[in-house]
């Protein structure tokens, strides 16, 4: 009994590795950036201590939650540097509740504050002309307002930010 215990277990837990390294095959090909960039979604996978969902995460902070679209490939984040990471498949953008469109590099990387993202690298949004985001800010935790530092400061409705979208592939950053 205790050998076929054994096999049936043994069985159970190649069956389970296959699907594992299957996933994250189908990860590495799909994933757009450097060799490193990919190994560390492998890694985080490989480690598995789940991550909180990038929306979870972003609510931590006092941030809206659809501040990022929802297919990203995967993020990193340094709790206690705040740094976050966040890489796509490949450059995208989305058009918002409000009209306002932001468009996403194959990665961003920004700190995280309550209520505060700054040192952002890997964003633009849409201003007459593209300009890159440096922060993004809410003023308070029941403020209505959300703002972005694109060279001035633009004031947009929070609420527009609330539900992670859907992007679409552009060509470039």
């Amino acid at each position: 009994m205790e050998k076929a215990m054994t096999k049936v277990g043994s069985f159970w837990i190649s069956k389970k590795a296959k699907q594992e390294f299957s996933t994250i095959t189908h990860d590495l090909s799909s994933l757009s950036g450097t060799v490193e960039e990919k190994a560390r979604c492998v890694l985080n996978k490989l480690k598995g201590k789940p991550l909180k969902s990038l929306p979870e995460l972003l609510r931590k902070y006092n941030l809206p939650t659809g501040l990022f679209p929802q297919n990203i490939k995967c993020y990193e984040f340094d709790e206690a540097k705040g740094k976050l990471i966040v890489f796509f498949p490949s450059a995208c953008e989305v058009c918002f509740k409000d009209s306002s469109i932001v468009r996403y590099a194959t990665r961003v990387k920004c700190t995280v504050t309550k209520g505060k993202m700054s040192g952002i690298e890997g964003m633009k949004t849409k201003v007459l002309v593209w300009v890159k985001v440096t922060s993004i800010g809410v003023e308070s935790y029941k403020s209505a307002k959300i703002c972005f530092a694109a060279g001035v400061k633009i004031s947009r409705p929070k609420d527009a930010y609330e539900m992670p979208c859907d992007a679409i592939r552009v060509e470039e950053f």
